[in-house]
């Protein structure tokens, strides 16, 4: 009888190759399963408001300009959505991005000097933040219901509506509307131009809040959200000189250089001088200090994927 023999090659790298993929496979389902049960996504709604130089200084919860303005102006307003990576029951990295609408009115204010001043305006802020919370109980834990309060603290940005002008200095002119030759360095018209621009600045925000588990992976949790920004522009009461533009009529030139005559000589230096003043004038309150922004919301958040597990 013929024997049969079978001989069998294992090649030792490939062996090696298909078991490190298959680790890297298993390990690799491990962080997203881990990463999918500490997932949070929320909503925040709310009301936001300033402290700064105009209006008032209530730190939370202002009043809107005029209620029977609401059609045009609207009312104080915030609306969130919410990220949170759970390290663990304690800990929590949260990356927030909200749409705040403020108001400002002397009228409301407490001090006498801004109610006659009576200054008044609205801002539009989109914020974005990333703040570390912590809260006092194990909230995140998988359990049926928990109530914890929490403290926070991060850094972030704000892009909000930040005033500009233009000033235009321009002859001063006969009733058929013809240029007029200055009789004297200061004998020409200089008028003023206001509108706004976006600007992103840095904002720091902190705060506490109360969270409430239920459910295993829904939470409800209310919130004071304090924020200090790095900007005096947030409630209009001031304008960057960078923020002025300075315009030239040029019906009548120079004959030296060829371009508006009011850009030469003392007319130049008397435009410089105004436009100096302007930004002076236009400065209302403490010119170095800073706006804050603060914020009162309610949110609600799910844990998405399977209940929370924490590895050492």
């Amino acid at each position: 009888m013929q024997k049969l023999i079978f001989k069998i090659t294992i090649n030792p790298y490939s062996f090696m190759n298909k078991k490190l993929l298959f680790s890297f496979l298993t390990l690799l389902g491990t962080v997203v399963s881990l990463k999918a049960q500490r997932n949070e996504l929320g909503i925040r709604l709310g009301m936001s408001n300033l402290v700064g130089d105009i209006g008032k200084t209530n730190y939370i919860l202002q009043q809107p300009l005029d209620l029977d303005r609401a059609s045009e102006w609207g009312v104080p307003f915030y609306g969130g959505i919410l990220y949170r990576f759970n390290f663990n029951p304690h800990q929590t990295v949260r990356l927030d991005l909200g749409y705040n609408q403020v108001q400002f009115s002397d009228k409301a204010a407490k001090e006498e000097y801004r109610r006659n001043r009576n200054s008044f305006g609205k801002n539009n802020i989109y914020e974005a933040s990333l703040v570390f919370e912590y809260n006092l109980f194990p909230v995140n834990n998988e359990q049926m219901s928990m109530l914890s309060p929490y403290i926070f603290g991060g850094i972030g940005g704000i892009m909000f509506d930040a005033p500009k002008a233009t000033l235009t200095h321009d002859f001063r002119r006969n009733a058929d509307g013809v240029a007029q030759a200055p009789i004297s360095e200061t004998d020409f018209v200089t008028t003023t131009e206001y509108s706004l621009g976006k600007k992103t600045v840095a904002q720091i925000p902190f705060g506490v809040g109360l969270k409430y588990k239920f459910n295993h992976g829904w939470a409800v949790f209310a919130e004071a959200t304090f924020r200090y920004s790095l900007t005096d522009q947030l409630d209009h009461s001031k304008i960057l000189a960078k923020d002025v533009i300075s315009n030239y009529n040029a019906d009548i030139l120079s004959p030296t250089t060829g371009g508006s005559l009011l850009q030469t000589g003392n007319y130049y230096s008397v435009s410089k001088e105004r436009e100096a003043s302007f930004i002076s004038k236009r400065s209302l309150g403490d010119t170095k200090s800073r706006d804050w922004m603060n914020t009162f919301s309610l949110g609600l958040t799910y844990s998405f994927g399977r209940p929370p597990c924490y590895c050492d």
